[in-house]
């Protein structure tokens, strides 16, 4: 574990972009930090998830800054979260999926029930030896010199880009992040395949979170924007849930073969079609979501 982090840091409208950046990157080491010995217990899902959600965050954050940093260092940094992020993700992923799973199961009712608590069984398998790599990577000399760079990375103002020229202000990062999310949605046409609608939700994450970078220098303007973002990436998160359920349930249906008997294929098939129901609902308010989205860059711009 790296040395104890110093004050927490803080930043205001009058500081430097790169501060911003300083501070976001020290917020969620707190944060990761915060939840590694419940990350490792596994007592609770929720340690996990907010230590996957610190990573991710700081990944964004430096990809959205690398105008205003040395590009190199903070590819680097951004490479080395990526491999935490890889260990951390699988388990998360399957936490979500099984409690999604579980309750539904459990909605069937009477034999329907118990039929689909059998098809999750390897899931729970899987989850397990997911979790093995997750604990070897987190006791790994790779993890602690990770911490330890981030900790120096937070102790001291960051690498600003070699370059010249002015680099540009959070407004300019958040116009950016915005124009490239509307750039996407006018690719993507009236009807776009759901792997398309998830590319759509990966270009919202990124909006929303360098609008969160923004948000302490910004204030109030920026805070619309932010709002409608978060509810159209949630939209499509619900979304891809739906279509990765539905893909995994046929999958372990598959993977059963004629072990599964007709009793675990009624349910599985009960399972696909309630998914294919939420999938078809938040395809159909994805659009309305986006349009809020422009409306709120519109006021905040």
């Amino acid at each position: 574990m790296p040395a104890e982090l110093g004050e927490r840091l803080t930043a205001g409208p009058s500081d430097p972009p790169e501060h911003h950046v300083r501070v976001a990157l020290d917020t969620r080491l707190r944060a990761l930090l915060a939840h590694d010995a419940g990350t490792r217990s596994g007592v609770d899902p929720e340690d996990l998830h907010q230590m996957r959600v610190a990573v991710r965050r700081m990944r964004a954050v430096l990809r959205a800054a690398r105008p205003l940093l040395d590009r190199a260092w903070a590819d680097g940094l951004r490479a080395k979260l990526g491999w935490l992020g890889r260990a951390l993700g699988p388990v998360r992923d399957l936490d979500v999926l099984l409690a999604r799973l579980h309750g539904e199961a459990a909605e069937l009712g009477g034999h329907d029930a118990v039929a689909g608590e059998r098809l999750l069984a390897a899931l729970r398998g899987e989850r397990t030896a997911a979790r093995i790599v997750l604990l070897e990577a987190m006791g790994s000399d790779r993890y602690v010199a990770l911490l330890k760079a981030l900790a120096d990375a937070v102790a001291q103002p960051l690498p600003v880009s070699p370059t010249n020229g002015d680099r540009p202000e959070l407004t300019a990062l958040v116009a950016t992040a915005f124009s490239r999310l509307r750039k996407a949605v006018r690719a993507a046409g009236d009807d776009p395949p759901d792997p398309v609608l998830h590319e759509l939700r990966i270009h919202g994450k990124r909006l929303r979170y360098t609008a969160e970078l923004a948000e302490p220098a910004l204030g109030a303007p920026v805070r619309g924007l932010l709002k409608a973002t978060i509810a159209m990436q949630d939209l499509l998160g619900d979304h891809q849930d739906a279509c990765v359920a539905q893909e995994r349930v046929r999958a372990l249906l598959a993977g059963l073969g004629a072990a599964a008997g007709t009793d675990v294929a009624f349910a599985a098939g009960r399972l696909v079609e309630r998914e294919e129901v939420r999938r078809a609902e938040k395809r159909d308010a994805w659009p309305a979501a986006w349009k809020a989205v422009q409306r709120a860059a519109r006021e905040w711009r």
